[in-house]
């Protein structure tokens, strides 16, 4: 007999399919609506909630095995930043780049590629899961967040971190940036991966160092990251969404 029981993911899918069709409807009229906005966030904020008490905050995401690593892990979002400053990067083999990390800490922090290498990482192969519907499996390594992160030496004060990247998506917009919260940076899973399938990450799919969140969709999963910053609150940081495409409407937590 075919089981009946939904998992969390198919739900969500279900749910945003009947949501999307609303919108479809009245997207024009109910983008306008300020009660209608409230509920979104409402709704956005319950899912958050329902997700930390269902899951927990420990709970892994699935790893598989290298037997089942796809053939291609094709690349999600912008496939080259392509701009003069990372153009000089990459021909240097990242040897200039640094990762910046800075904001309510003690000790800002610079960090070169090879320091981040020489450093404990942990390797993992999890499923990447894309909103655009599809799905890869890849094996990553590289640094524990949770590792920087308290080299860095968090204030008290901090509740999110913000990534700043080197790609931008639309002309005239600010470079592509992502947030999570300490649960999520602090999650086992969550690296700062240099790697992909046992070497070096390309430039399509992040190089130098990428997000990975593995319990979260791939949006999530900042590439190209140049800068840390530990923060208070994210009203102030681009549109106030915590996510280049949170201030376009997208969740800013996409758990799967």
């Amino acid at each position: 007999m075919t089981s009946r029981i939904l998992t969390r993911r198919q739900m969500l899918l279900r749910g945003s399919t009947a949501l999307g069709g609303l919108l479809v409807v009245g997207c024009d009229r109910l983008s306008n609506s300020p009660s209608f906005r409230g509920m979104l966030d409402s709704a956005e904020g319950l899912s958050y909630r329902a997700q930390r008490l269902l899951v927990g905050h420990n709970a892994l995401a699935r790893e598989f095995k290298e037997a089942d690593l796809s053939p291609v892990f094709r690349s999600n979002g912008t496939s080259d930043p392509d701009t003069p400053g990372y153009n000089a990067l990459a021909a240097d083999d990242f040897r200039q780049w640094r990762l910046k990390i800075d904001g309510l800490v003690a000790r800002p922090l610079e960090l070169s590629l090879d320091q981040l290498r020489a450093m404990p990482s942990r390797t993992q192969i999890t499923r990447h899961d894309c909103v655009e519907g599809w799905s890869a499996i890849g094996q990553w390594t590289g640094v524990p967040l949770s590792t920087v992160l308290t080299l860095a030496a968090l204030s008290p004060s901090a509740r999110y971190i913000v990534f700043y990247c080197a790609d931008i998506l639309e002309v005239g917009a600010d470079p592509y940036y992502e947030s999570i919260d300490l649960i999520d940076a602090f999650h086992p899973q969550t690296i700062l991966a240099y790697d992909l399938n046992r070497i070096r990450l390309p430039v399509a799919n992040g190089a130098p160092l990428r997000l990975r969140v593995e319990r979260q969709l791939g949006y999530k999963h900042a590439k190209y990251v140049m800068r840390i910053q530990a923060v208070q609150d994210l009203s102030h940081i681009g549109g106030g969404k915590g996510g280049f495409w949170e201030d376009r409407g997208y969740e800013w937590y996409a758990g799967v």
